[in-house]
C-alpha cells in the first residue's frame, strides 16, 4: 500500500486494503497487457488528487507494473475490494486491438444495478452502446470523459463516513440509512461486532430511485456475550413503520369492533392472497415524528382523519425479529360511534396512494372474529390484543 502526498490511499492488486476508510473507490476498467500501451489509471489518480479526494482508490494493476501469474488471487482480490468499495468508477476507452475490456463486460454486467456505479466512455470507444443503454434505464450517473467522470464518483461519496475493519464490508449507501444504523446501533449496544458483512440485495424508491428502501446483508457477527461468531443469517432492513389500532371499544374486548384495512400484498401466503392488517406504514422521506406518519396513514388507508392530540403512543417492537431488523410503533385511538359510522360507509371503497399501486379497502370487524381468522397475522392480533387488554 501507498500513499500519493499524503492525501490519496492508494490500494494496489493483491494489496490488503486499510483497516479503516471514510470514502473510497474502485477504478473499473481495461486494463493494458502491453508496455507500449499506456493505462488510464495514472491519470485518474492524477485528476483525484487535483480535486482533493482523500480516501481510498484501488487500482486493480500493481504498483510496479509487473503482472504476477496468480490469476485466481487477482480475481479474489478484485472481488473484495469490488465489494469493499463504495463506488465502482467505471472508464471504458475500448479499443479493440489494445484494450478490448472483455473483463470490464462482466464487471459492469455484475454490479450495474448495484446503485454503486458511476460510467463513463470516450465519445470514440467502440462497442458500448449496450452499457450506454444500461446506464441510462438504470440511472447510472454516466459521462463521455475522465474527469467528469471522476466528478460523478467524488460527488457519490461525499465526505463519507469512518468505518474499521468488518464496518467496511458495508458500502456507504446502506451505511447512511437511518435504518442501518438503528440496527447496529442495537448490536453494538448489547456489545456485539460486525467482523463482515456482504451485500445481498437492495431495492431502492422514491424519486430516480435513489432512496435505499430495503437492504439485506449477510453478516458475520461476533456475540460477545457466548464468544462466539454467528455467520449464517442474512439480516433485512427497511424503515420502520408507523401502525394504529382504530377501535370502538364494547362491553368486553371480544365485543370491540376494530378497523382494519384489506390489500393484495405478494408476500401474502392467504387463500386470496391479500392480508389483514391494522392501517399503517412508512416513508421513503424518513420522518422524526412517527405520530405524523400514523395520522397521515390513518388518512391515507381508511379516508378518516384524526386530530392527532387524540392519538395514544404505545411501544416499538419489532415485528418479524429472526428476518428483518425493522420496529412497529404503535398508537390506537379510540372512534365514536359516528365516525365508525362513516368508515362502513366506505367500506369497498379503494383507498391508499393509487400511483404507487396501493389498493387498501376498509374492513370493519369484532376481535372475536379477528382471533378465528388465519389470515390475520400474529403481529396484528398482538398488537390489537396489547391495546384491548391490560
Amino acid at each position: 500500500m501507498t500513499k500519493s502526498k499524503k492525501t490519496i490511499t492508494v490500494v494496489y492488486a493483491n494489496e490488503a486494503p486499510p483497516k479503516s476508510l471514510t470514502k473510497s473507490i474502485f477504478l473499473a476498467g481495461p486494463t493494458p497487457r502491453s508496455k507500449e500501451v499506456p493505462s488510464w489509471r495514472p491519470e485518474a489518480l492524477r485528476i483525484l488528487e487535483k480535486h482533493g479526494y482523500d480516501g481510498v482508490v484501488f487500482v486493480p494493476e500493481t504498483s510496479d507494473g509487473k503482472w504476477r501469474e496468480d490469476y485466481v488471487g487477482q480475481v479474489e482480490w478484485e472481488e473484495r475490494c469490488l465489494n469493499i468499495a463504495d463506488c465502482i468508477l467505471f472508464w471504458v476507452p475500448r479499443e479493440m486491438t489494445t484494450m478490448p475490456a472483455l473483463t470490464t463486460n462482466s464487471e459492469w454486467g455484475m454490479w450495474q444495478n448495484s446503485g454503486k456505479v458511476v460510467f463513463g466512455a470516450p465519445l470514440e470507444a467502440v462497442s458500448v452502446r449496450y452499457q450506454r443503454y444500461y446506464a441510462e434505464k438504470l440511472r447510472v450517473p454516466h459521462f463521455t470523459s475522465l474527469e467528469e467522470t471522476i466528478l460523478g464518483a467524488l460527488e457519490y461519496v461525499g465526505d463519507g463516513a469512518l468505518r474499521i475493519d468488518g464496518e467496511r464490508d458495508v458500502p456507504l449507501y446502506i451505511w447512511e440509512t437511518p435504518h442501518f444504523q438503528a440496527w447496529y446501533a442495537a448490536q453494538k449496544g448489547a456489545g456485539n461486532r460486525l467482523d463482515g458483512a456482504k451485500v445481498e440485495w437492495t431495492f431502492r424508491a422514491g424519486p430516480q430511485k435513489k432512496f435505499v428502501f430495503f437492504w439485506a446483508l449477510h453478516v458475520n457477527m461476533h456475540i460477545t456475550k457466548e464468544n462466539r461468531n454467528k455467520t449464517n443469517e442474512v439480516v433485512v432492513g427497511r424503515p420502520d413503520v408507523a401502525t394504529i389500532v382504530m377501535y370502538r371499544r364494547g362491553t368486553t374486548p371480544d365485543d370491540s369492533d376494530i378497523v382494519l384495512v384489506r390489500e393484495f400484498r405478494s408476500p401474502a401466503s392467504t387463500e386470496d392472497g391479500f392480508v389483514w392488517e391494522v392501517p399503517g406504514g412508512s416513508s421513503f422521506k424518513p420522518k422524526d415524528d412517527q405520530l405524523a406518519l400514523a395520522t397521515d396513514e390513518c388518512y391515507e388507508e381508511t379516508g378518516l382523519r384524526v386530530d392527532a392530540r387524540r392519538m395514544r403512543r404505545h411501544e416499538s417492537r419489532q415485528m418479524v425479529a429472526t428476518l428483518s431488523s425493522h420496529k412497529a410503533h404503535l398508537f390506537s385511538v379510540e372512534i365514536t360511534d359516528e365516525e365508525l359510522a362513516q368508515l362502513r360507509s366506505f367500506e369497498g371503497v379503494a383507498r391508499g396512494v393509487l400511483e404507487d399501486s396501493e389498493r387498501t379497502y376498509v374492513e370493519i370487524l369484532k376481535l372475536s372474529d379477528i382471533r378465528k381468522r388465519p389470515d390475520i397475522d400474529w403481529s396484528v392480533l398482538g398488537m390489537i390484543l396489547s391495546v384491548l387488554t391490560p
